[in-house]
């Protein structure tokens, strides 16, 4: 249940509310598709050429994320946000002047991904603290059900600015939105004050067990000698480069496999079931727990990529991306719920931030690995059938996945 003092149940929902609005915002990166055919058709750059910006962007994100996780247990997370919104700005500034893939590559991928790493690093630790173990799943999946939900509306509004004004303008007009809703929403979030713990309102079996797995706090010298966290990092890895895959090419996709030219309505198709897929994740771990959960997760995304290159008319093509976001988001639910599960509360922020490197590095596997496949093979069907082996070897990984032994 919340805490029964009237002040800090306030600040609880204002925190919750104030870590969704931020996350509101970060729509950019899962709109990378729309953006990149501009880069392709306006520009002239390769496929891997304007996958490059995109890429970095997911690797020094995630690897930021463990500086800025470990900032904010330690300084608190308004204090953090606000700083990362300031090198976000400075970011998307530079982008606007940015018209070369190197340029963009390190303007987007390096500068932006850092402002954005520290924000996004305050809002699932600070919500989580507040709330009993029994209704986290529901709290995460609404957190970071907003990072997807951001993508629906970004996308639309970045192709109507590609259109009209050109790709700086794009990061121009997306970067004032952005800047200003971070720095306001930044205000309402708070850590918990220290010795608070929520107490659990269902006293099952399986609720204490995990109220007393979440009172174990590894430090992260301590999760990385345990075997679970590598289990948990190499399935976050083959599980997300399919996700990153298809969202950094679905415009390309829907283009070259269905000859259809309005790509970014299946960006935000995908980009509503990614916000979709974290809540039902959140609400379905809660009920019949996380790994249970991340197995269904695996199982689907790998046949839906095996079927991928089957999908040949924009209905198939719905279909499939509807697949992909659901399972995708998934996991942005399950795995900080797990990483919270198995090592406890307190040191959330860095361990999480090291379970997330494992996306930053997927980065470079799926996109990579389409655009080289579309480039050099004319399609994408072997980067489809790779990426749903990794998916099965994730599935293989969870079946033997558990609890870590405390260290001593």
């Amino acid at each position: 249940m919340l805490p029964n003092n009237k002040a800090m149940k306030h600040q609880a929902w204002s925190t919750l509310a104030g870590a969704t609005a931020i996350n509101l915002t970060m729509g950019v990166n899962y709109s990378w598709s729309v953006i990149k055919k501009a880069l392709v058709t306006d520009w002239h750059w390769t496929n891997v050429e304007a996958s490059l910006p995109y890429t970095l962007y997911t690797a020094i994100y995630a690897f930021s994320m463990i500086f800025a996780g470990r900032a904010q247990d330690k300084l608190g997370p308004r204090r953090i946000a606000v700083t990362g919104c300031l090198v976000l700005s400075i970011g998307i500034i530079a982008c606007v002047y940015s018209n070369t893939p190197l340029t963009l590559t390190v303007s987007y991928g390096i500068v932006v991904s850092i402002g954005y790493s520290m924000c996004y690093a305050t809002t699932i630790p600070s919500s989580l603290k507040w709330f009993p173990p029994e209704k986290r799943g529901l709290i995460t999946g609404i957190v970071v059900g907003a990072t997807g939900m951001a993508a629906v509306y970004v996308s639309p509004l970045a192709n109507w600015t590609l259109a009209n004004y050109g790709i700086a303008n794009t990061f121009a007009v997306l970067g004032i939105g952005i800047v200003t809703i971070i720095v306001i929403s930044a205000q309402f979030l708070s850590n918990p004050p220290a010795g608070f713990r929520v107490k659990s309102s269902v006293h099952t079996a399986a609720t204490e067990a995990t109220v007393d797995r979440l009172s174990r706090d590894f430090d992260w010298h301590q999760m990385m000698q345990t075997g679970t966290f590598y289990k948990l990092w190499l399935s976050f890895f083959f599980a997300s480069s399919a996700g990153l895959m298809i969202f950094g090419h679905l415009a390309t996709i829907a283009k070259t496999q269905a000859n259809y030219e309005f790509g970014f309505y299946l960006v935000s198709l995908l980009s509503l079931f990614n916000t979709g897929g974290r809540i039902i994740s959140g609400i379905c771990s809660d009920k019949f727990g996380h790994i249970t959960t991340l197995k269904v997760v695996f199982f689907l995304q790998a046949v839906n990529l095996l079927l991928f290159f089957s999908y040949l008319t924009p209905l198939l093509l719905a279909i499939g991306t509807m697949v992909t976001g659901l399972c995708y988001g998934a996991c942005f639910t399950i795995f900080p719920l797990v990483t919270s599960d198995f090592y406890g509360m307190k040191n959330l922020g860095v361990n999480y931030g090291l379970i997330l490197t494992a996306w930053g590095c997927a980065g470079f596997l799926g996109p990579i690995l389409a655009g080289w496949a579309v480039d050099t093979t004319g399609s994408y069907f072997l980067a489809y059938v790779i990426s749903a082996l990794l998916l099965f070897a994730a599935l293989a990984i969870a079946f033997t996945t558990r609890p870590p032994a405390v260290i001593q």
